[in-house]
Formats: C-alpha cells, sequence, structure tokens
C-alpha cells in the first residue's frame, strides 16, 4: 500500500512538473510580439542602403503626389452630364443661349465649358458651333491627361533604379571576391542580399503607381466618353430650340 501511495505522489509530482514547464513554454512564446509587414519592409529598406533606396523612395513619393494631385481633379472634373443637358434644355426654352450660358458657367467640369464654347458661337451658325465643341474638347483633354507622362515615369524609373542598385551590388560582392580570393559564402552574402533588395523595393513602387496609373486612365477614359456624348446631345439641344443659325 505505501509503494503505492509513493507512485501516486511520484506520479502527481511529475504531472505538475510537466503542466508548469508546459504553461511557461506557452506563456514564452505568447509573449514573442507579432511582426507585422511594415516593420519587416522599413527594416529590409533601412538594409538596403540610402544610396538608391532615397531614390526609389523619391520615386514613390512624387508619383504618389502626383496620383493624388490627378485623383482630386479629376473627381472634380465629373459631371452629371444627363442632368447639365437637361437645364441647358431649359435654360434654351425659356431664356434662349444667354440663360443656357449662363448654367453652364455657374456648372463645374470640362463638359460645362465645352458647352459654354458652343453656345458662345451660336450665332455663328451650327458648323462653328461643332468645331468649337471639337476644338475645346481636345483641349480639355489635354488638362485631364495632364502629369500622366509623368506617372508613367516614376514607374518605368523606379524598377530601372533598382535594377542598377543590384548590378553595382553584384559588381562590389565580385570585387571582393577578386580582392580577397577564395571568400567564404557568408562574407559576400550580405552584399548580395542588400544589392537584390533595391530590386524588390523598385518592382513595389513601380506596381503601386501602375495600380493607381490604370485607375487613373480609366477614369480619364469615362470623363471623354460623357464629353463626346453630351456634346453631339448640346448639338441636337440647340437645333431642336433653333439657337443657332442655319
Amino acid at each position: 500500500m505505501k509503494k503505492v501511495l509513493t507512485l501516486v505522489a511520484a506520479y502527481g509530482a511529475s504531472a505538475s512538473l510537466f503542466a508548469q514547464e508546459t504553461g511557461d513554454k506557452v506563456a514564452a512564446v505568447a509573449e514573442v510580439p507579432e511582426v507585422s509587414l511594415i516593420y519587416v519592409l522599413r527594416e529590409r529598406f533601412i538594409e538596403g542602403g540610402a544610396e538608391f533606396m532615397g531614390v526609389v523612395l523619391a520615386c514613390l513619393i512624387f508619383g504618389l503626389a502626383l496620383v493624388i494631385e490627378r485623383i482630386v481633379y479629376l473627381n472634380l472634373a465629373t459631371t452629371n452630364t444627363k442632368k447639365l443637358v437637361s437645364a441647358v434644355d431649359e435654360a434654351l426654352a425659356s431664356g434662349g443661349v444667354d440663360a443656357a450660358k449662363e448654367v453652364c458657367r455657374n456648372t463645374r467640369g470640362p463638359v460645362a465649358s465645352i458647352f459654354y464654347q458652343g453656345l458662345d458661337r451660336a450665332d455663328e451658325g451650327i458648323d462653328m458651333v461643332e468645331k468649337s465643341v471639337i476644338s475645346y474638347g481636345g483641349v480639355q483633354m489635354g488638362l485631364l491627361e495632364k502629369g500622366m507622362s509623368w506617372i508613367q515615369l516614376f514607374i518605368a524609373l523606379a524598377p530601372m533604379l533598382g535594377f542598377m542598385g543590384t548590378v553595382i551590388g553584384m559588381i562590389q560582392a565580385f570585387d571582393t571576391i577578386e580582392t580577397n580570393g577564395g571568400v567564404q559564402a557568408d562574407q559576400i552574402a550580405g552584399d548580395i542580399k542588400v544589392a537584390l533588395l533595391t530590386t524588390v523595393f523598385g518592382l513595389i513602387v513601380a506596381i503601386i503607381l501602375q495600380v493607381f496609373y490604370n485607375y487613373l486612365i480609366a477614369k480619364i477614359d469615362g470623363i471623354v466618353n460623357d464629353m463626346e456624348d453630351a456634346s453631339i446631345s448640346l448639338i441636337d439641344v440647340m437645333i431642336k430650340n433653333n439657337a443657332t443659325k442655319a
């Protein structure tokens, strides 16, 4: 009976010790902080060095600044064309060309500006109105696309700078091998890793800017389509209300 009690007591002590050790391990694991993606990117960016990483970062900053400016501009340039055409139609019917021009003057966006230019040539005939609308439409398209070529430049420049940093880093690594003769892999692994990091961040910058660039292109295409449809509607409305000379 004493042997049984001794075995039970020993088993209980062992189980208690095992549970305590397991709890300590779980607590130690729980205390390990989670590493976020931003933290990893920041550490890798610092490892990449300031020479090329700074230029790549500048491409991202200037590219995003242009993107934000274009997004704000295009959102302000977006107009409810159906509502504008209806308002111009009512103004022409009730107050003539001057009332319609006042509606366009008080409406924001390129479509209203095109309407105003067309209405301003109403007394010169429908052909002149069409030419004015087409010509000023081209001007507005140029304003919508302003700055897009610079965004394209930064999209192309960021990975190119990254590749250049990688090539220069590889050259430095091979210079080390040539100078020191046979070297261990760990002696040049750091240089090669730093060289490859510039390419990674260059590609990341290009991908981010490319996504925004495609969004802006789609936004511009939508506005241009609205401009073309609205211009046709303007001609029809002016003819219906006899607002132009034959």
